[in-house]
């Protein structure tokens, strides 16, 4: 993989090359975006159907580079494949859009300066994207000072949508107390009444820990103790090492790379072969599994996403998504991953955006 991500294959889709839509990226630097310059005068192919149309400017903030990357890119795709349907379509009320793509690098204050950046100089329409609840999170008090609606791609924190929530921003889809309602009264009477939560220790982490633990005591199961590990941390070890002791089972809340760390290391250390293994689904995402291998084998989840095409799941629709997502994915990965919730949630995301707008 590129040091930088911009110039790894995958990302030169984002430039126009003879596609149905124009991206511009935000954050390059001066030589680069020189370099560019040329190519970005080109008019963009959707501008010979839709005339003197204006389009409506997307922005979408992705994390592209740093410890979410992964997640980052399949989300991108997801969001492209949406954009390049629209505008196939016959766009949004006849006009096109346009995506214009930020790489938050997985961090904070990078997010919210590539929003303000968005929304002072791109002068974007709506945003939509996220990933990381943490980043969300940052960024909301900037959608909401400039009255800019905000769709989120992923973020899963609790506090997004109810403690911390704003008129601007939406998410279409589940989150962690949804899913710890549906996920626990199995985990307690299927697979064990006393659990260890291994979680990443930031905002999504300890929501999603929070809500578990609630519903596992109230379906008469006990959360016995619980282990935090710091986003970014690249040998989980210490951690685990630590974690034992007379419960049932050990419910892991990672996702990414963290996710497939923890899920290996737990293994070699003996884990989950000891205790019984569930978590959230981010753990054994389709994208993860050619690095898990069998060591994720007897893995329990729970997921919004799961690119299975048995009945009924096996629509004309369902087989488009899934066939245009593979295609995508593996100019981005060789190895040909499926894809995941990442790619399908910000692929509903746009086209919940669409719909707002008309």
């Amino acid at each position: 993989m590129a040091e930088n991500w911009k110039d790894e294959d995958w990302a030169k889709e984002l430039w126009h090359s003879g596609k149905v839509t124009r991206r511009r990226l935000l954050g390059l630097g001066a030589a680069a975006a020189g370099a560019l310059g040329a190519s970005m005068l080109v008019p963009a192919p959707w501008r010979g159907a839709f005339g003197q149309a204006k389009p409506y400017k997307i922005g979408t903030l992705q994390p592209l580079s740093g410890t979410a990357a992964a997640g980052g890119k399949t989300s991108l795709v997801g969001t492209q494949m949406a954009v390049d349907r629209i505008n196939k379509s016959g766009g949004i009320n006849g006009r096109p859009v346009e995506l214009i793509v930020g790489d938050y690098e997985s961090k904070p204050d990078v997010g919210r300066r590539k929003a303000e950046k968005l929304v002072v100089e791109d002068k974007i329409d709506v945003h939509e994207g996220g990933y990381l609840s943490n980043v969300c999170l940052a960024c909301m008090p900037v959608w909401e000072e400039h009255k800019i609606v905000n769709m989120v791609g992923v973020c899963l924190d609790t506090t997004i949508t109810t403690s911390k929530c704003s008129r601007y921003t939406f998410r279409p889809f589940d989150y962690a107390p949804a899913q710890a309602v549906a996920f626990a009264p199995y985990l307690v009477n299927k697979m064990g009444k006393k659990w260890h939560i291994a979680f990443l220790d930031y905002a999504w982490g300890q929501s999603t820990l929070a809500a578990y633990a609630e519903q596992i005591k109230k379906n008469g199961g006990e959360v016995v103790d619980t282990t935090g590990i710091p986003l970014g941390t690249a040998d989980m070890t210490p951690f685990i090492s630590k974690i034992g002791g007379s419960f049932d089972g050990l419910f892991a809340i990672l996702f990414g790379a963290p996710a497939v760390t923890f899920a290996t290391q737990a293994f070699d250390l003996g884990l989950t072969k000891k205790y019984r293994f569930a978590g959230d689904g981010a753990v054994a995402e389709s994208t993860h599994l050619p690095a898990l291998g069998n060591k994720i084998e007897g893995f329990v989840g729970v997921n919004r996403y799961v690119p299975v095409l048995d009945p009924p799941l096996n629509t004309s629709f369902h087989k488009k998504f899934f066939e245009d997502a593979v295609a995508r994915l593996k100019q981005m990965d060789p190895s040909g991953p499926l894809p995941d919730r990442y790619v399908q949630s910000n692929f509903e995301a746009i086209n919940f955006l669409k719909l707002g707008m008309q």
